[in-house]
């Protein structure tokens, strides 16, 4: 494995030799047990910004070693500095049997990812409609249990309200991802792409959806309200499905 030729094409100039260094890190501290490094999201499709992404990635073990982890973990702080979050864990196993578990973050790596080394450990992987359905469904439904319990805990300071849209944000276009992925757009997009693509889905404007996932303008009580209605306009759709 060691001798093996890693797999950059496609990543930002810029961040090439972070990824580098990183996989070689991971194949040092891992050793004969590191099956595969997989990046995904924007660090796989070239449109990496520093300034807002962060490099996500799964590690294929052939078993689970939690000295492994403990070593990885070491290194934290200098991965950090360079935007590189702490990867995701995973036998080939775990990912098959986890399908109907986890659609949509596999369905999410799937649509934007790149095997640096090792063979892909998502190729060729099929989800069930039935299980993206039931999952797009929890999550919104989730989303709308913590804007109302997160609405509670603000007690009342607005500015609160933003670090709840954030917290929505993270796992909303993953969710309408999904959405799109039921009704036929099985390739990844940016996110304006995506709320777009559901609006013209639903026939309904998802302003809320649109201001939750922009870093600018405001984020208080009027947007809180209608990224709310947004989310709950989605959860009635999908429930119908």
């Amino acid at each position: 494995m060691n001798g093996e030729t890693m797999r950059l094409e496609g990543i930002a100039e810029h961040m090439r030799p972070h990824a580098r260094d990183f996989a070689a890190l991971v194949r040092r501290l891992g050793g004969e047990n590191v099956g595969s490094l997989t990046l995904f999201g924007a660090i796989a499709i070239g449109v990496f910004d520093a300034a807002r992404h962060t490099l996500h990635s799964v590690v294929e073990l052939g078993t689970i070693d939690l000295d492994f982890l403990r070593r990885l973990a070491g290194e934290g702080l200098g991965l950090g500095k360079h935007r590189i979050a702490a990867p995701l864990i995973m036998t080939r196993a775990y990912i098959a049997a986890s399908r109907d578990t986890f659609p949509l973050e596999f369905i999410e790596i799937s649509q934007a990812r790149l095997t640096v080394f090792g063979d892909d450990p998502f190729a060729g992987l099929v989800f069930d409609d039935v299980h993206v359905r039931l999952q797009c469904e929890r999550e919104l439904k989730s989303m709308l249990i913590g804007m109302r319990q997160g609405l509670l805990n603000a007690a009342g300071r607005d500015p609160q309200l933003a670090t709840v849209e954030a917290a929505v944000a993270q796992g909303m276009i993953r969710t309408l991802r999904g959405m799109l992925w039921l009704r036929g757009t099985k390739s990844a997009a940016p996110a304006d792409q995506v709320i777009a693509g559901i609006e013209k889905l639903t026939g309904r404007r998802l302003d809320g959806m649109r201001s939750a996932a922009s870093t600018a303008g405001p984020h208080g009580w009027p947007q809180f309200q209608s990224l709310y209605r947004d989310i709950e306009s989605l959860a009635e759709t999908v429930n119908g499905w």
